[in-house]
Order: C-alpha cells, then sequence, then structure tokens
C-alpha cells in the first residue's frame, strides 16, 4: 500500500488550455490494459525536457533529444507506451520510435518531429509497433482537456495509484494553472528516477526558459529521489507550455514570472515524493536532511549514502531503532577528513547521537516511537559548513523483492 497516497480526483486537476490527452488499449504487454496515451497541443506550444544520463539510453529518448534540438523546443503532440521500454533494442527500436512519431504526425496533420515518443516497461525487447500503432487512432478519437487521471494511470507500470496534481493562480500579468502527472515506483534514483514525468501549463514561455525552469525543477525534486539506487534508461521530464491561456512571459524576470516558477516547482516536487510514496513494496515515506556539509557535494554524498543503504532500508522497514547504521553510512560517504566528533543525528525529534557516539539522553524507546511512524525524518548536521540538501526515500521491504522477482510474469 502506498505511504498516505490516494489517487487524484478528477475535479482537483485543471485542465490546461491547449492541451488534451487520449487513452487506449494496445495490449503491449497485457491484454485489454490501458496501455497508451497520446497528448495534442495547441500551436505555438513549447517545450523543454531533461532526460535520463543512463549511457543504455532507451530510443524513444533519443528521438526525444532529436525532436527537440530540431524544432528548437515546438512541440504538437507526444505518444506513451507502457510495458516495453523499447531500450536494448538498436537500429530497429529507433526505427520503431521514429516510425510512431510518423504516424501519429499523420493522423494529426502535423510535422513528426513534432511529436515526442516515450516509453517505459521491460528492457530488451522489441517494440511490438504495429499493436501501439494500431491504438493511435483510438487514442486520438480520446482526446479531451479532462483526462488527467485516465492519462496518469495509462502510463503506470508498477505503480499502485496514479500519480497528478495542480496548481493554479493569478498575479498581476494574468492567471495561469499547472497540472503534471508521473509514474514510477521501481529502479527509482537520481539522474533521474525510472520515471515519466509531464507537466503542463497554459502560460507562454520561452523555450530558453522552459529549459532552465525543467533543469532546476528537476534537480530539486526528481533528481533528489531514491528507491533503490538503480538510474533508468527512459527517463525523461518534460515541461510543456502551450501558450493558450492569460499569462505570457518573455523571460524571467516578466510579471508572474516567480509565482509560475513556483507553482511548477510545487507541482514536481510533490510528483517526485508521490513516488516515493508508491514505492515497491514500500511501508515507510523517508525524509533525509543533512545540514551544515562544507560543499554542497558533501551534503548530496551523506544524503545518498543513507538513502541508498539496504541496512538503514530494511531498519526502517521493521521498525527497528538499530541507529548504527545511520553512523555507519555517514562514515563511508567518502568525506575524507571528516571529524565524527562534530556530527549530531536525530531521528525524528530524537537527538540520538552527538560527539561521536550515543547522545547521552537517548532511550532506545523514543528511537522506537519514531521508527513505528509512517513519515520519518533523518537529520543530520554534519559540523563543517553551511551546505544543505534533502532526499526522499523509503524502507525496503519483502515485496520489494517479490514484485521486481515476478516483474515479467
Amino acid at each position: 500500500m502506498p505511504v498516505n497516497l490516494v489517487a487524484p480526483e478528477a475535479s482537483a486537476l485543471a485542465p490546461i488550455a491547449g492541451v488534451e490527452l487520449g487513452v487506449a488499449r494496445a495490449g503491449i504487454r497485457k491484454a485489454g490494459r490501458v496501455d497508451t496515451l497520446v497528448m495534442r497541443f495547441a500551436p505555438g506550444t513549447t517545450a523543454a525536457g531533461v532526460f535520463t544520463r543512463n549511457r543504455f539510453c532507451a530510443a524513444p529518448v533519443r528521438v526525444c533529444r532529436e525532436h527537440l534540438a530540431a524544432t528548437g523546443g515546438r512541440l504538437r503532440a507526444l505518444v506513451v507506451n507502457t510495458g516495453n521500454a523499447n531500450a536494448g533494442t538498436g537500429a530497429r527500436g529507433l526505427a520503431d520510435a521514429r516510425r510512431t512519431c510518423e504516424r501519429l504526425a499523420g493522423q494529426l496533420g502535423i510535422d513528426a518531429n513534432e511529436v515526442l515518443p516515450f516509453s517505459t516497461g521491460v528492457i530488451l525487447e522489441p517494440l511490438p509497433v504495429d499493436r501501439l500503432e494500431a491504438a493511435l487512432a483510438p487514442a486520438v478519437a480520446d482526446l479531451a482537456p479532462d483526462h488527467w487521471v485516465q492519462a496518469a494511470t495509462a502510463i503506470m507500470t508498477t505503480d499502485t495509484v496514479p500519480k497528478a496534481v495542480s496548481r493554479t493562480g493569478r498575479t498581476e500579468a494574468g492567471a495561469f494553472a499547472v497540472t503534471g502527472m508521473s509514474k514510477g515506483a521501481g529502479m527509482i534514483r537520481p539522474d533521474m528516477a525510472t520515471m515519466l514525468g509531464f507537466i503542463a501549463t497554459d502560460a507562454a514561455v520561452p523555450p530558453a526558459l522552459l529549459s532552465k525552469w525543467v533543469r532546476e525543477a528537476a534537480d530539486a525534486s526528481f533528481n533528489r529521489i531514491t528507491v533503490d539506487g538503480d538510474t533508468s534508461t527512459n527517463d525523461s521530464l518534460v515541461l510543456v507550455a502551450s501558450g493558450a491561456g492569460e499569462l505570457v512571459l518573455a523571460d524571467e524576470s516578466s510579471p508572474g514570472a516567480l509565482q509560475l516558477r513556483d507553482a511548477i516547482f510545487e507541482v514536481a516536487t510533490t510528483l517526485a515524493q508521490a513516488i516515493i510514496r508508491d514505492g515497491e513494496g514500500a511501508t515507510k515515506f523517508i525524509t533525509v536532511d543533512v545540514e551544515g556539509a562544507g560543499t554542497p557535494e558533501e551534503a548530496a554524498a551523506v544524503a545518498y549514502a543513507i538513502a541508498h543503504s539496504p541496512l538503514v532500508k530494511t531498519a526502517f522497514f521493521a521498525s527497528d531503532p538499530n541507529l548504527g547504521r545511520l553512523l555507519c553510512a555517514i562514515g563511508y560517504a567518502g568525506i575524507e577528513d571528516l571529524d565524527v566528533e562534530r556530527v549530531d543525528v536525530w531521528l525524528g525529534d530524537v537527538h540520538v547521537a552527538t560527539a561521536g557516539g550515543v547522545h547521552p539522553d537517548y532511550r532506545e524507546a523514543e528511537g522506537q516511537r519514531v521508527m513505528k511512524q509512517a513519515e520519518i525524518t533523518v537529520r543530520v548536521a554534519l559540523g563543517r559548513g553551511g551546505f544543505a540538501t534533502t532526499v526522499w526515500t523509503c524502507d525496503l521491504s519483502h515485496d520489494y523483492v517479490s514484485i521486481n522477482a515476478d516483474y515479467r510474469s
């Protein structure tokens, strides 16, 4: 069961002017499953994206990069399939991704390089492109501005609930809306997770500013989560601005730009945290706050050492205050000149370690009380400087092993 996460209500998701969504059943991996999404955007829509750094990046990722570069960020449609990642598929995979774009472009009367393709699912298997192409027409026929819940459901793999959220606002320069959705539950690690994320606004935003914001939003959200330490081949986050609303930005100093940026970041953070709350087999949502680092890299190294540690994560699953595992992770994080006498560690509101050892007032019953909670914060003060970071993770349960052992079943 996800940790304090429920499926969104359709009424809570703001339609975005200039954006339509439609879904269909292609039967790519499971017969009868809704597994195909098409999104259509109004003329003048701009987009920017960030993608996986895995060198075995999937064919759709390569095509997305090519198309965004070729159009300068102009976008009219995207297509998503689940059940097959079209990764590790060589020249055939690239041809299939490009062919899918061409087929959808033909149906919509647009250029193929104005279409972005996305895939998620099993790696190293050919994409059943004929089935995907057959689902395009039904997905186009289903296009509507209020199909965000259906769309978020269609892109799920091992997710247990769809993930979507909206923010709206009014500025001196006009009103705006932001709605986004994501998928991901396993193979989750920064740069980014095995995730797809799509965030759309009705504001008009120049491509250069979109590109800056999508990188910053990813760094503050999707690049701050980890379930299992694995970086996927297909990670993609796309930020889209339809320009069909009231707010028009020329640059980051334009009236209303700060409010829109904040809303985009809120949506991205909420979606990223939703991925952790729905992590495969997760029973705990864990926030790791590291402060007092000498550099940003030091803060991140300590946070990820804790968040990636199987021993730490299994202790959280068991609600076992075996807190020496936290100190162990901090110690091997790679800070060669770390003075452990200056390190302090808190578990929730309980000060558990100081001056190189257990805090004199710490009692295991207090640690046990915190460990039993569904949401837990680990706070580490390194005593080295003024840099800090936050990473979100989950525990590691028996169900994680079972889900991944049966992934292709």
